[in-house]
């Protein structure tokens, strides 16, 4: 018998000084076997640094015509393409001609991310942005993750303040042009 997602919930209190978001959330997040920690909390991270009207997550792994967050408006129609880890060139391009803003979130070293899109075809790439975290930020947060969690992250100019479960952490958002 194939093994279930594993459901991860998340009581967020959010304040993003800098986009002037203030919300307390209650995530319920599934991670596939096949999707790693980092990835999960990456997710996590990428729909609270996003969070306005619309904002949802993506079926995850078997929705492979889907970013991982996604923000629609009341028409259905696609505001922002969030995507988290390494999405090839193919998906941006895709999501940078569906969405009037692409962007993606990774966990990973953003140089590596990056490589491979170098040289290919993407739609509006001077318009895509990579955030990346301080080196350890993610594995920190991954520490500390329960099945029930209890989080506050706070970002003020660039700084990215995060309490999950007692344990402390932060990082700067790097942000990193395709173009």
């Amino acid at each position: 018998m194939a093994v279930g997602a594993t459901i991860h919930t998340f009581d967020v209190s959010l304040a993003d000084v800098d986009r002037g978001v203030y919300e307390d959330l209650t995530l319920r997040v599934a991670r596939h076997p096949s999707e790693t920690d980092a990835f999960m909390m990456t997710r996590v991270l990428a729909y609270c640094l996003e969070y306005e009207e619309g904002i949802a997550f993506s079926e995850g792994i078997s929705a492979t015509d889907e970013p991982a967050v996604l923000v629609r408006d009341l028409t259905g129609r696609v505001i922002a393409w969030i995507e988290v880890g390494a999405p090839d060139a193919e998906r941006l391009h895709q999501g940078s001609r569906l969405a009037e803003r692409t962007v993606v979130y990774t966990h990973r070293d953003p140089a590596k991310v990056m490589a491979p899109w170098a040289g290919k075809r993407i739609y509006n790439a001077e318009g895509i942005v990579l955030h990346s975290f301080d080196p350890g930020f993610v594995d920190a947060a991954v520490a500390a993750i329960a099945r029930r969690n209890t989080m506050t992250l706070s970002v003020t100019e660039r700084q990215l303040y995060l309490e999950l479960n007692g344990t402390s952490t932060s990082s700067e958002i790097h942000d990193h042009s395709l173009a």
